[in-house]
């Protein structure tokens, strides 16, 4: 797990609930796409829920659904857990690094997500992710992963530029990812890809598996 210099690095309260700026911010435009997406039953995995806020909004939204966070840092995970108090469908937050091979069990999940993960790994990290991933998707099961992206190999803005370069002087293996290079591969993982353009120049990457699993 490393250890990186990120913006408004937020300190926990008195509970322990660490509150992200970004998270605040971006929280009811991520509500509004995947709401109408998230799966009519079954199990919904946050990868890296950081904070906890996004799980617990979109578990407070569907209470028939089972909410599952995890994150590998303790701090975050008391975190999560207090921001998701007195919300029964959510599970308590789990100690899982998702770069790590291995831990996917079988098509198990019907909807898995992962926010603003994908620049502050590397690309055999991903490669790994992605792998795990794909086999915990049950049938017709979505991947949904929001962020930055490099398109067409650049970034979108000036403050994306400082990001990315700010990430690559701390570890020279991370950094934005191309978005291109992201729909090839899940594309070869037999996952249907939609894009969809989110606030401040993200993307939130849509990607279906089909509804018999190997066809």
């Amino acid at each position: 797990m490393r250890r990186l210099r990120l913006p408004d690095a937020p300190l926990p309260d008195k509970d322990g609930r660490l509150t992200a700026a970004a998270a605040a911010r971006n929280r009811e435009a991520i509500l509004g796409v995947l709401l109408p997406r998230l799966p009519r039953q079954g199990d919904v995995l946050e990868i890296a829920s950081g904070t906890g806020q996004h799980i617990a909004a979109l578990a407070a939204h569907r209470p028939d659904l089972s909410f599952h966070p995890s994150d590998p840092d303790p701090v975050r995970r008391v975190s999560i857990d207090a921001y998701c108090t007195g919300l029964p469908n959510v599970a308590q937050a789990g100690d899982l690094d998702a770069c790590q091979p291995g831990w996917a069990i079988e098509a198990a999940m019907d909807m898995v997500l992962i926010v603003n993960l994908l620049h502050l790994i590397s690309d055999g990290e991903l490669s790994i992710l992605l792998d795990e991933v794909r086999r915990i998707l049950a049938p017709d099961g979505l991947l949904s992963i929001y962020g930055p992206f490099l398109r067409g190999g650049q970034t979108t803005s000036d403050g994306d530029r400082a990001f990315d370069a700010s990430l690559r002087a701390q570890d020279a293996a991370i950094g934005y990812k191309e978005i291109e290079a992201i729909q090839s591969v899940l594309t070869a993982l037999d996952l249907s890809v939609e894009l969809v353009e989110m606030p401040a120049n993200n993307l939130m990457i849509l990607a279906r598996a089909p509804m018999v699993s190997g066809l």
